[in-house]
């Protein structure tokens, strides 16, 4: 690598919060280097393989955690050009208004952010239309107003699932489209065109897209900044320390580990931590020096702390019928997400998971030990299956934290059990309607299909919360722009900055977060 001898901005990490803040930046002509601590995903048939995918865990880090008891686990990351972006599962949900104020939950309180929810709005809107969000605003009665339509229609129902949405209805209830990133186009019928990029397959949910019509970071964002003549990627750069001036005001240089070892020094006038949550955390407290003895922007002991990544159910129901779906991921319900009748505090919400298929259920099946029906075989089980995701708010707690031992490996403390009321009242309710929904519940897992039922801290995927920000230096590590208080030069711009995490997916809160950031940056640089 010969690196320009300064940047303007150095971004550290591609995924929805780097890659989309590239991409804003990228049409200024200011000179940007994206550091991506892996390469890009190899296109090949494994990338949609159950077994490679989800039993084998091909794409997954090769690496491990410890938990709060020294325990090792694998965590659910990847790291590519695109980050964690090119294996979600594109479900681009914005908070509710409400998630911007203080929620009182059954275990405690959410805390309000330091912003309203219409101070987002316009970038949640931005956030949509970049990331081609198929849906329909006005479908859920509580979802918060919107300046503008999304630009592409819902992704339609097919038959087994309209046929839900219908029985739905007829209970009383409110489901919606579920918006989707998606590059797809679709006839009359709801199937796709000759010319969609999007087939309407099986492997959106969890697998890497072969055919690049997954709404990626690396296809929405960063590739588009890279044909823009002041931007740079560089792969393989695993970043070690962030070193600041003598007065610890300024980080001075970015200090990373290239392939095949070499150390090198880059700068720039703006450095922008965008590695996740738990890695993000953990960039900042091993960048601790003499002016920073607790890590870098965390005068106020917040870095690290305050980590959450949903309360989570994965539901299995097997229909009378046969479940012919190939796309299911196009249903929400969030008629309990405030609360309920019989419950006075936040449930959650509910959305279809991508269809399950022989080879993800059999991989599971030795965790599901004494519960499967041995005379159900895989394959019956998963043609008549109708997975469902239920997902209920964790709150920030200052115990939950990421830490770093004196050999530098992560430690992640959880409590699992806290606020788990709301989730199990929505599991009920869900588990109360099947029979009027032409199913029964066959099994019920405590873990995404992406998890392992015993070491269920590995859940990562929805993980934010770290790096908060705030208005006061005291209680939070970043400003209202999401600049580190005690630090001059340098931003966070993954889901790290969450006060708290609502109960639906973040991605489109980290980019629309990102956009706005980066207006402001643009505004900074001049």
């Amino acid at each position: 690598m010969n690196p320009a001898p300064h940047y303007d901005v150095i971004v550290i990490g591609t995924g929805a919060g780097g890659g989309t803040l590239a991409h804003r930046l990228a049409p200024s002509g200011k000179r940007v280097l994206l550091l991506e601590r892996g390469g890009f995903l190899p296109r090949e048939r494994d990338n949609w393989d159950s077994t490679a995918v989800f039993v084998k865990g091909k794409y997954r880090a090769p690496e491990f955690w410890l938990d709060r008891h020294g325990r090792e686990f694998p965590p659910e990351v990847n790291y590519y050009v695109g980050g964690n972006t090119k294996f979600y599962g594109a479900a681009l949900f914005r908070l509710r208004p409400e998630d911007f104020g203080e929620l009182r939950h059954h275990d405690g309180i959410s805390p309000a952010w330091p912003l309203p929810y219409e101070e987002l709005e316009p970038y949640y809107t931005q956030a949509e239309h970049l990331y081609r969000v198929h849906g329909r605003h006005g479908e859920d009665p509580w979802e918060g107003a919107a300046s503008a339509q999304y630009a592409y229609p819902p992704v339609e129902h097919e038959p087994r699932i309209q046929q839900l949405s219908d029985d739905l209805e007829k209970q009383g209830l409110h489901p919606f489209h579920l918006p989707i990133g998606v590059d797809l186009e679709q006839d009359a019928a709801g199937r796709a065109t000759p010319s969609s990029a999007c087939i309407r397959c099986n492997r959106v949910d969890g697998f890497p897209c072969l055919v690049r019509a997954k709404s990626d970071a690396q296809v929405i964002c960063v590739e588009p900044a890279l044909r823009h003549p002041g931007v740079e990627l560089v792969t393989q750069a695993h970043v070690l320390r962030l070193e600041t001036d003598p007065a610890g005001r300024t980080v001075s240089s970015v200090v990373a580990r290239l392939d095949g070892g070499e150390e090198v020094r880059l700068t720039a006038d703006i450095v922008v931590v965008a590695c996740g949550a738990v890695n993000s955390a953990a960039l900042l407290l091993a960048s601790a020096n003499d002016r920073h003895p607790h890590g870098l922007a965390n005068g106020s002991d917040v870095v690290g702390r305050f980590y959450m990544r949903h309360n989570n159910l994965a539901l299995m129901a097997v229909s009378r019928e046969p479940n012919d779906t190939q796309f299911q991921k196009t249903l929400a319900l969030h008629d309990w997400y405030l609360g309920a009748d019989d419950f006075g505090y936040p449930l959650g919400g509910i959305q279809m998971l991508g269809k399950s298929d022989a080879e993800q259920i059999h991989g599971e099946a030795p965790r599901w030990a004494g519960k499967v029906t041995p005379d159900l075989p895989f394959e019956v089980m998963a043609h008549h299956a109708v997975d469902f995701w239920l997902c209920g708010e964790d709150l920030p707690l200052p115990g939950n934290r990421v830490t770093l031992d004196e050999d530098g490996r992560i430690h992640l403390a959880l409590d699992e059990s806290h606020n788990t009321a709301g989730l199990n009242r929505l599991r009920h309710k869900l588990q109360g309607m099947l029979g009027r929904l032409g199913m029964h519940e066959h099994h019920l897992l405590d873990h995404s299909l992406y998890l392992h039922k015993g070491m269920p801290i590995g859940a990562t995927a929805h993980q934010a919360g770290t790096v908060r920000f705030g208005t006061d230096p005291a209680s939070s590590a970043l400003d209202l722009h999401c600049k580190a208080h005690e630090l001059d030069n340098l931003y966070v711009v993954d889901t790290s900055f969450f006060p708290s995490i609502g109960a639906v997916n973040p991605s489109l809160t980290a980019i629309a977060n990102a956009l706005r950031v980066g207006d402001h940056l643009l505004e900074r640089l001049g």
